[in-house]
């Protein structure tokens, strides 16, 4: 592509400005259509086994989303008049949060005991004027011996306690409901923890976890993500020394961030928790080809050029870079359709589109607007500048030898490191420690159990059939199992209901506190107790409505991905041993989360390794060299592994949402590259020794790329002061690439260009 091809642009320049602008109007409209989605099932392909297990265990027992509200004392234990009071109230106020189907706490635990030759199925505090001395020690002897409370619905100590309550989420977008639920349970709270100031009284639950989620995404959106924009602006100003340049670059990125979300709208595409950091890294990408020209014009105006001339010779320079920086963007991007997380797939389409409007635009309104603007620089003698680079040139060039050394023990290094870094999602780790939730679900880990649950289906074999001896017998030694695994907090189970009525039915006898001996007194036991429970309590959440299969509710610590899925595995392994032939299903969110994290990243690494190929390969082809294509590996590859390398020392933990940076900043860091790359090319071309096309490179890219590297890394650093660690982690690693991406360019680069054509004699002098 000749640079006079662009001169068309000059000749009517208000028509063209005018025809791109309704374009983009017209693209933009489609935002209308967007909305925010944030249920499980979007991060879930239709037929994932995770995915599959958890919703048939919804349909066949009760649906088992939670809030929790987690209630404590300053001082002393909760068996307490005003305590036992403060509980029931807000036991008995829970049932008006929207779409409960079921509360539990130790007011409302539905005690069992004999009376005479009868079974007595009744609250545990019915009344409140029933609360005399008597009756506090019972609900203390009970709340803190009772196996399905302990641990779970109060402390061992009875200093803390929980009310949990079910809720009934409907399928689809559940981002209406679970928010209302959210500032419902919110302002539920609120008048009792003013009247009972001794208390503390937090909100946990997954519920309350994918509301707080929301809330920070919220927040992040109208503080940090505008100010992230203020920084990048004023960085602009500062090192372009222009405020219409700056002007300019803004249109551009503000109108490559309007359409392609509004394409996104047209493709019938919605903002999801991945989707909604698009207009972010459509936003680097868009600085980035801009900041490319403005720099090349300032050049060139700065040496006497008026400002049509410098505009079309900084386009002459820039427009191959820029497209082939734009095409291998995009193919990066593209690569995350290998992710088995479709909304990583949309935000991968969404950016690749983003990427290429952006390509378009910096090469055709962005010129119109720098010549239709007053954008003027005035002509400098700029020798400071020159000599700095050509210093720095000529210390790369002589110790060239001693930098590839030294990376290459760097690459040794940073790739051990970065193999040290373990996928491991832990989901309330999404929020950073001053983050409220995070110190709620914190205090309820440290003080009661874990956040994490995975349910555990055992089908017996027919209709009625798990009052069969053996089934129960199978369901109890899984029981116990269970509950002496470190990883466990509280295991409710059925095994566990029916040795309570046994010894209930022969006059509360501890002798009697075991399996019922045959089928038909099982089927009797759970009759009686059944018809005696109240709306709302039943025993549906553990056992199906055919009596064919039982569900235990585990409840764990707060584990990591790969630990999650170990005991998931070892608890399948062990009842395949005692009972293999009953069938066992494990389901629960955390589950199918901790499955995909490792399943996602896998998918991830195959798709990077595959842009890689494609985008060295592309390089050959546009700059006509299998030697700068195979050079430009190593720069491309080196950032990223750095910066992993970092992080293995900084936190050594990998998150799902991390993953994602690869793909981000490989657009940064080629776009580095291959400006380098192009400039130097060009220099060879003209006949230039490798010495002097390396002081070229730097003179013609390395003020470009430093303003991009400092605007672009200053503007995510900003992220890393967010309270959700998905976009705070994100942002530090992302500013740590970026000037790694810097740092190689500047050094390994050149130092690898200039021994690979030092012997190649120049063609002129």
């Amino acid at each position: 592509m000749k640079a006079f091809t662009f001169t068309s642009l000059f000749h009517r320049p208000w028509m063209i400005a005018t025809l791109l602008l309704i374009l983009t109007v017209v693209a933009s409209i489609g935002a209308k259509n967007l909305y925010f989605r944030g249920d499980y099932k979007v991060f879930f392909e239709e037929d994932n086994p995770q995915r599959v297990a958890y919703e048939k265990m919804q349909n066949v027992f009760t649906k088992n989303e939670s809030v929790s509200i987690v209630i404590s004392r300053e001082q002393g234990d909760l068996f307490n008049p005003q305590s036992l009071k403060l509980i029931k109230d807000l036991t008995d106020a829970s049932w008006q949060i929207p779409l409960s189907t079921r509360v539990d706490s130790i007011t409302n635990f539905q005690h069992t005991y004999a009376l005479d030759d009868d079974l007595v199925v009744e609250d545990l505090l019915l009344e409140l004027g029933d609360l005399d001395e008597q009756k506090i020690q019972t609900i203390e002897k009970v709340s803190t011996t009772e196996k399905s409370l302990v641990n779970k619905l109060i402390s061992v100590d009875g200093k803390v306690a929980m009310i949990n309550i079910n809720v009934q989420l409907p399928d689809g977008d559940q981002t209406k409901e679970i928010t209302e639920i959210g500032q419902f349970t919110r302002d539920l709270i609120a008048p009792y923890q003013a009247e009972y100031p001794e208390h503390q009284i937090r909100l946990s639950g997954i519920v309350i976890m994918t509301d707080a989620m929301f809330l920070a995404a919220q927040k992040d959106a109208t503080t940090l993500f505008p100010l992230m924009f203020i920084v990048i602006t004023f960085l602009l100003i500062v090192l372009m020394r222009s405020v219409w340049a700056t002007v300019a670059t803004l249109i551009i990125v503000t109108i490559s961030i309007s359409a392609t979300m509004g394409i996104g709208g047209w493709l019938g595409m919605f903002i999801n928790i991945a989707t909604v950091n698009v207009p972010v890294i459509v936003m680097t990408l868009a600085i980035a080809d801009s900041v490319h020209l403005v720099a090349g014009m300032r050049v060139e105006m700065q040496q006497g050029s008026d400002k049509k001339t410098a505009i079309l010779n900084a386009l002459a320079l820039n427009v191959k870079p820029i497209f082939i920086t734009s095409l291998t963007t995009a193919i990066g991007f593209l690569t995350m359709n290998f992710a088995k997380v479709p909304i990583l797939s949309d935000m991968g389409n969404l950016v690749a589109i983003g990427v290429s409007l952006a390509c378009i635009y910096s090469l055709t309104l962005l010129p119109i607007l720098l010549y239709l603007m007053p954008v003027a620089f005035k002509k400098e003698i700029t020798k400071s500048k020159s000599k700095l680079w050509s210093w720095l040139s000529d210390s790369i060039v002589r110790a060239s030898s001693i930098l590839i050394v030294f990376s290459i023990v760097i690459t040794a290094l940073s790739s051990y490191l970065a193999s040290q870094n373990e996928l491991n999602d832990i989901a309330i780790e999404y929020f950073n420690e001053d983050n409220s939730f995070r110190q709620d679900a914190d205090f309820q880990q440290e003080n009661l159990s874990g956040l994490s649950t995975i349910d555990f289906a055992v089908y017996a074999q027919g209709d009625n059939a798990i009052n069969q001896p053996e089934f129960l017998q199978a369901i109890d030694e899984f029981t116990r199992w269970l509950e002496q695994q470190e990883e466990v907090d509280h295991v409710l189970s059925f095994a566990d209901v029916m040795k309570r009525l046994s010894k209930n039915m022969n006059q509360d006898d501890e002798a009697f506190y075991r399996l019922p001996e045959n089928s038909d007194l099982a089927a009797q036991y759970l009759l009686l107790y059944e018809m005696s429970l109240p709306f709302g309590l039943d025993v549906n959440n553990q056992i199906d409505i055919n009596k064919s299969a039982v569900r235990i509710l585990v409840t764990l610590k707060n584990l990591g991905s790969n630990d999650f899925t170990g005991f998931e595995q070892r608890a399948k392994d062990f009842m395949s041993e005692i009972a293999p032939q009953y069938e066992v299903d494990a389901a629960s969110l955390p589950l199918i989360f901790a499955h995909i994290g490792k399943a996602n990243m896998q998918s991830m690494i195959g798709g990077l390794v595959l842009a890689l190929i494609l985008i060295s390969g592309l390089l050959i082809f546009a700059l006509k060299s299998v030697k700068l294509g195979l050079i430009s590996l190593l720069p491309n590859l080196l950032p990223a592994m750095i910066g992993f390398a970092f992080w293995a020392l900084w936190s050594g933990y990998i998150s799902m949402a991390l993953t994602v940076v690869l793909t981000m900043t490989l657009g940064i860091i080629v776009d580095d590259t291959v400006h380098f790359l192009s400039k130097f090319k060009k220099a060879i071309d003209k006949g230039l020794s490798a010495s002097q096309s390396v002081e070229f490179a730097f003179k013609n890219v390395g003020t470009a790329l430093l303003i991009t590297t400092v605007v672009l890394s200053a503007g995510f650093a900003v992220l890393a002061f967010s309270d959700f660690a998905i976009n705070s982690e994100m942002g530090l690693l992302t500013s740590v690439i970026i000037i790694v991406a810097l740092l190689v360019d500047l050094t390994l680069l050149p130092a690898l260009l200039h021994r690979v054509y030092a012997r190649s004699k120049p063609r002129s002098s």
